[in-house]
């Protein structure tokens, strides 16, 4: 590009030096496009491409939930009871509650239970108070000791003996008893595959009312549940000694939802 020379007077007033500035601000627009590099890059938006470029096909799926229920009878049953004694001193109470406490197990071991199966749940010891009816301050009465244990029957047959021989040994309180299975794997399986059945057949009728065909399964998801029951008893219910506490364990259920992705085509 030839060059270019420029000769500015030096002003000697105000007025020169806006003349000056004048000059100089219309040469450098005058200049201005000779100055912009050829490879100045471009401001124009670029293309949006609304499909794919590689041409992949996208997959095409049905998605299906399906459950699978199997009904078994329990064969354990968890026993929860124990001992609350109030007392008026702290050391009255815990001689008190072990006491009783120690027949209670002895008792339970006597109905078959084995000592592994038996385990401590509460041991608390708190103070008792007598409030009142009219208001006013409260007054202390004594200490409260409570023990609970957990008794896993194996056999359910043997449940109400159990019941029957700890009431009679002196327990107290009796939260409740829950019915499950040893070995729920089986169940489950058997579940599984009746929740499959009828996620696959779902499937089968919405490919078949679509107009298409099942091509094979993308994802399988599963959850499970066996909800035990649980039977409450009334704490300190009384025992007759003539009649037998009866228990009846019913029936438990396991069951499996499995979520699937099918592919069709």
């Amino acid at each position: 590009m030839p060059s270019r020379t420029i000769t500015i007077p030096l002003p000697t007033s105000r007025a020169a030096w806006l003349a000056a500035g004048l000059a100089v601000g219309l040469l450098a627009a005058a200049l201005a496009p000779s100055l912009v590099p050829a490879t100045a890059p471009s401001l124009t938006p670029g293309r949006t491409l609304a499909a794919d470029p590689s041409g992949a096909v996208q997959e095409h799926t049905i998605s299906v939930t399906g459950t699978g229920k199997v009904v078994i009878s329990p064969d354990i049953a968890d026993l929860r009871l124990g001992v609350s004694v109030t007392r008026s001193t702290v050391a009255e109470a815990r001689s008190s509650a072990a006491s009783i406490m120690t027949s209670v197990i002895d008792a339970i071991r006597k109905a078959g239970v084995a000592e592994v199966d038996l385990k401590t749940s509460v041991l608390s010891l708190y103070p008792a108070y007598d409030y009142p009816t009219g208001g006013g301050t409260p007054r202390l009465k004594g200490y409260t000791i409570s023990n609970a244990v957990v008794a896993t029957i194996r056999s359910i047959d043997a449940a109400g003996a159990v019941i029957d021989g700890a009431m009679s040994a002196g327990a107290t309180t009796m939260d409740g008893i829950t019915f499950r299975v040893a070995d729920p794997a089986r169940a489950e399986e058997h579940a599984r595959q009746a929740a499959m059945a009828q996620a696959k057949s779902k499937a089968q009728t919405l490919a078949s009312a679509a107009g298409v065909a099942i091509d094979g399964v993308a994802s399988i998801g599963e959850s499970s549940s066996g909800t035990p029951y649980p039977v409450a008893y009334s704490a300190g219910a009384a025992v007759a000694k003539d009649v037998a506490t009866p228990v009846q364990p019913g029936t438990n259920e396991v069951t499996v939802t499995v979520s699937v992705v099918y592919l069709i085509r």
